[in-house]
């Protein structure tokens, strides 16, 4: 990954489908919350659409992973890609769980209703996002018309969370220098990207500028103190499809399988060659033929 202080040159071999996309800038928004503000990004429909599609991204990630992608869906539909609680530009929080970040997602789709007239909405998440993305269609089953898991770890019913406990990803630091920070930016879990464009792309979005110098923009508290969804089982109704990476570490052993066995009467499972765990950056493009394919 070619690290300067100029973003445009870094990203400058990327394919035209990759920066013409940058090109097309949504509205910023923000959702006011005595918890942490909630900031989103929207994309509005090319065409009149009363379709909304909401793209979650995952652990320690941030909207701008969807940037690329988001565009793509424009012909079709209006598109909101959103920061979790305590990432990308959304306000740190006291707590954390996978029910709130619902609540978060709930919040943009009853504000996008009143405020656009939407009757139909589908989540599109990935890893973790996929995880809020089926909690919400699960609790809210009259809110989603259609959901997309792409890759996300989804705990057997004989998981016990005492033996698997951990701290945070990576503990907060600062650095006196953006390339600096940028040199260190990894894909968790670990993986090749050959997508080198994107990986810098998302880098760059990644950190922010303090008094103390710069750091990575989540909140590292998030990361041992998240409450997950453990002994929960998703009911959602609605259409829904399973993507994931041929490659991935998390669909690894017994993992896919369990999964399969868990929810193949209510979601369709569909494999991705040449992809790992972080499938919109191995392979962009196949995602967002799938998800056209599905939706529209």
């Amino acid at each position: 990954m070619r690290i300067t202080d100029n973003l445009k040159d870094d990203i400058s071999s990327a394919p035209s489908w990759f920066l013409d996309s940058l090109k097309v800038k949504p509205s910023e928004l923000i959702i006011k919350n005595i918890k942490g503000d909630l900031s989103y990004s929207r994309w509005n429909c090319i065409n009149k659409s009363k379709s909304l599609l909401i793209l979650i991204h995952g652990t320690g990630a941030h909207k701008r992973w969807w940037y690329p992608i988001a565009p793509h869906f424009m012909e079709k539909t209006n598109v909101v890609a959103v920061d979790l609680p305590g990432m990308g530009d959304s306000g740190f929080r006291d707590e954390y769980s996978i029910k709130d970040f619902g609540e978060c997602i709930i919040s943009i789709i009853e504000e996008e209703k009143i405020k656009n007239d939407l009757d139909n909405v589908s989540i599109v998440g990935h890893s973790l996002g996929g995880q809020v993305a089926a909690y919400v269609a699960s609790e809210q089953k009259e809110l989603v018309n259609n959901l997309i898991m792409i890759d996300t770890f989804i705990r057997p019913p004989d998981w016990d969370p005492s033996q698997h406990e951990g701290g945070p990803l990576r503990m907060i630091k600062y650095y006196p220098e953006k390339k600096t920070i940028l040199e260190r930016f990894r894909l968790l879990p670990q993986q090749d990207c050959k997508n080198d464009w994107f990986m810098r792309y998302i880098a760059d979005h990644s950190v922010k500028r303090t008094e103390e110098g710069w750091r990575w923009k989540f909140d590292d508290s998030m990361f041992n103190s998240l409450e997950r969804l453990f002994g929960y089982k998703f009911t959602f109704k609605c259409p829904a499809l399973f993507i994931h990476g041929q490659d991935s570490l998390l669909m690894s052993g017994n993992i896919l399988g369990n999964i399969k066995n868990m929810y193949s009467e209510i979601m369709e499972f569909e494999e991705v060659p040449g992809a790992a765990h972080h499938v919109p950056l191995d392979k962009p493009k196949e995602i967002i033929d799938i998800i056209k394919g599905r939706l529209f």
